[in-house]
């Protein structure tokens, strides 16, 4: 059918942008092949006419075709016409609205025109009513101002006669009404009568601050005070308030002065009475000065200024002053005794000061500036005196740490007489006595020095602490443990008079290590809580806790060393055996029924002492399995040459061995726990070892190339060393044995250096232990 029909000469088409495309497409779906925008003429013709019979019909195709066209022509030329109308109208539509913007334009301009008109007529209408206001304002402001002035006339010469005949209690109320009407004339000194009448009543104000001054200096002393002069000078008090602040602070600094002056005469500086060892007697004088002052000055001062309180600063002030140059100048008869019940006496005094004022303030109810002041006063008293001691407590220090050292010494004596806390078998490890002891001291001085000072005292109580913790964990900790030859430990004895073992003794100086590393943290806690922020970070005992750690790895080392130790003749005891000559296997080997005697044994016991420090038994158990397993296995190549029916001995022992190491945690205990998967790992991997070897052993040798891989498939180790121990084991040859290890090198991709080295190694080592046997014999 593509043959009848040719194709056209020219492609003409209309393409759109793909976003047009999809718009068309939503607008106006259409499923007519005409509409598709990949139109193959050929394609649509095929499909009219799929078959030469089907020509038949094309007349009337063309016809059907013919109107679709004129359909379409008719639909364009309505569209077009529409477009047309369409135009004229929205440009007749544009037309109307430019001109109802511009009659909107219009009118709005109309508006404002009448508005400004408005605003001016309003403005002339109101200009009058203005002037009027300004007018009177000004008005009422003369009339106040003279008023004012006519007021502070008046009180002026009303203040001079009343200032004259000594009125306080009148002229205190007018006082205070004539300087609050005065302020408004601030603004006008530069008017002379105004200055004048300011200058006038700043004079009469001079005088009568010196007027009350020289009132109460002619009362002599106000504790003579007749009750009838009372009253006008409680009324000064009055007048005083209403003045300049400095007035009523140089009255009330006088007042003090001449108070305290009788202390001063009464407690100089080189009379016996004045010294720290009778320091209460000069808070007993202020005692009395207070049952003074309220019999006789209570009525004449006003409560809110507080003299009782600035009494009581001023002479916590010239107390400070004092002792400091006292304790000064006899510095070298200062003694821990003394200092201390100066202290003690002088903080309770500040206490009681405290107590009171703060009781006061209750009362009184005292708020804004007053409060303030009060509560300013309160937070005075707190270390007022106490801190001329501060640079003192050396003394204190020194003291403390003589008594640390004499504590210390006699611990040392009382375990050189074999001195240890109460222990049975089966108990947990108990705490040497003197660590619980030196730590209870430590908090007595702690609690003791931090009532005295909150600062550098603590610093240097702090140093003291570490120095006897370091000299505590030498002469007693250290010495007690069995590997120190010098030490006491085998003076040691228990209740009984018994000897106390190894075992018992390192687990004893362990938990006490313990106790003490636990302790000295919450020492160093507590001292910093206490101590100010400032001195706090000075304070560490990073270094003594190390040490107590250290400590108890010392004592782990010699937990499994002893244990070891007793292991020790038993894998000696496996070199004695000739393993090449056995002919049957029977039951465990003695050697395996030593070590297990012995684990059961020890292992129990440590348990039982290391009850409360769990975690401790736990790495001693991991610890010795750790040193054991590897002797063992070493043990096991030494063996040689080992037959067959000996190796399966040897397995049988190590089979053993793993199922009592593997129980080594619950040995001998009524609740049997479940090893950690740490330690079960541990005793797998290194028992497997060794039966891996003896399986090795046992395996047939005939041929060279599969031992050598059965050896690399089991142990999957490329050692040199091992595998020559493994054919020494088997009885192998020297030439033999090169020869192994040589394939032994091919198959396991290794350097002819390294049997070398390994055979070297092997040479010098049997030269060393040959040097050895020499030694001994000498």
């Amino acid at each position: 059918m593509e043959k009848c029909i040719a194709e056209p000469d020219e492609d003409i088409s209309l393409e759109f942008d793909p976003e047009v495309e999809a718009a068309i497409a939503e607008l106006l779906p259409s499923n007519d092949p005409l509409h598709c925008k990949d139109f193959s003429t050929i394609d649509y013709i095929n499909t009219i006419f799929p078959t030469e019979q089907s020509l038949t019909n094309i007349d009337d195709v063309v016809q059907k075709m013919n109107g679709k066209i004129r359909q379409l022509d008719n639909d364009i030329r309505h569209l077009i016409k529409e477009q047309t109308v369409a135009a004229e109208e929205g440009r007749e539509a544009l037309e109307n609205s430019k001109h109802s913007i511009a009659t909107l334009f219009n009118k709005i301009k109309e508006i404002r025109d009448k508005a400004e008109q408005s605003e001016t007529t309003v403005k002339e209408i109101t200009s009058d009513i203005k002037q009027l206001d300004h007018a009177k304002k000004n008005l009422t402001n003369s009339i106040t101002t003279l008023n004012h002035l006519h007021m502070v006339v008046g009180g002026v010469d009303t203040l001079a006669t009343l200032t004259k005949h000594r009125k306080y209690d009148e002229a205190a109320p007018l006082l205070q009404g004539v300087m609050y009407v005065m302020d408004h004339f601030t603004q006008y000194h530069q008017i002379p009568q105004i200055k004048e009448l300011a200058d006038k009543l700043d004079n009469l104000l001079r005088n009568l601050a010196a007027q009350v001054r020289g009132d109460f200096e002619e009362a002599h002393s106000l504790y003579d005070c007749k009750l009838n002069c009372q009253p006008q000078l409680a009324d000064a008090c009055l007048v005083v308030d209403a003045l300049q602040p400095r007035v009523k602070e140089d009255l009330i600094n006088w007042f003090v002065d001449r108070l305290l002056s009788e202390y001063k005469s009464l407690f100089r500086e080189y009379d016996e009475v004045s010294w720290l060892d009778k320091c209460d007697r000069r808070y007993a004088w202020l005692k009395r000065c207070f049952l003074e002052y309220e019999e006789d000055c209570a009525r004449i001062f006003p409560d809110h200024w507080n003299m009782p309180g600035k009494i009581a600063k001023d002479f916590c002030r010239v107390t400070r002053k004092m002792l400091e140059k006292q304790m000064k100048n006899r510095v070298s008869e200062l003694d821990v005794k003394l200092l201390l019940f100066a202290i003690q006496k002088t903080q309770a005094f500040e206490k009681l000061l405290m107590e009171r004022f703060e009781q006061d303030r209750d009362i009184h109810d005292l708020d804004g500036e007053e409060g303030q002041g009060e509560q300013k006063d309160l937070e005075t008293f707190h270390n007022s005196i106490s801190q001329c001691f501060e640079q003192y407590l050396n003394v204190y220090i020194d003291s403390q740490d003589e008594n640390l050292v004499e504590l210390i010494e006699k611990f040392v004596a009382e375990m050189k007489n074999g001195g240890l806390p109460p222990y049975q078998v089966g108990d947990p490890a108990p705490l040497l006595p003197s660590s619980s002891d030196l730590f209870v001291f430590y908090k007595k001085c702690l609690v003791q020095c931090s009532q005295l000072s909150q600062g550098q005292a603590l610093v240097h109580l702090a140093e003291v602490f570490k120095n006897h913790l370091r000299n505590y964990h030498s002469t007693l900790l250290l010495p007690s443990l069995p590997s120190k030859a010098s030490g006491f430990s085998s003076l040691l004895k228990d209740k009984d008079n018994n000897k106390v073992s190894d075992v018992v003794m390192i687990c004893i100086v362990l938990c006490t290590s313990e106790y003490c590393l636990e302790t000295t943290q919450q020492l160093e806690d507590k001292i910093k809580e206490k101590a100010q922020e400032a001195y706090a970070e000075k304070i560490s005992f990073s270094n003594e806790m190390e040490m107590f750690s250290t400590t108890i790895t010392t004592c782990m080392q010699e937990l499994v060393a002893h244990l070891d130790t007793l292991c020790e003749p038993a894998l000696s005891a496996m070199l004695k055996v000739n393993w090449s000559t056995l002919d049957s296997v029977g039951d465990q080997s003695a050697y395996t029924t030593s070590i297990t005697t012995h684990l059961n044994a020890t292992v129990p016991t440590v348990r039982d002492l290391l009850h409360n420090s769990r975690k401790y038994f736990t790495n001693y158990c991991l610890k010795f399995v750790n040193t054991f397993i590897p002797k063992y296995v070493n043990q096991i190549y030494k063996c040689k040459p080992v037959s067959t029916v000996g190796a399966e001995q040897l397995l049988l022992d190590t089979h053993s061995l793993k199922t009592v190491l593997l129980q080594l945690p619950s040995l001998g205990s009524a609740v049997a726990r479940k090893p950690t998967p740490s330690f079960t790992k541990t005793v797998s991997q290194g028992m497997v070892r060794a039966e891996m070897i003896l399986k090795l052993v046992m395996a047939p040798s005939e041929s060279q190339s599969a031992f050598v891989e059965s050896y690399i498939n089991l142990l999957s180790d490329h050692d040199v060393g091992d595998f020559q121990k493994v054919l020494e084991m088997k009885g192998f040859k020297r030439s033999e044995q090169m020869e192994m290890l040589e394939l032994f090198r091919k198959t396991a991709n290794l350097g002819e250096g390294e049997t070398a080295t390994s055979l070297a190694d092997q040479d010098s080592s049997r030269i060393r232990k040959l040097e050895k046997l020499i030694k001994k014999q000498f």
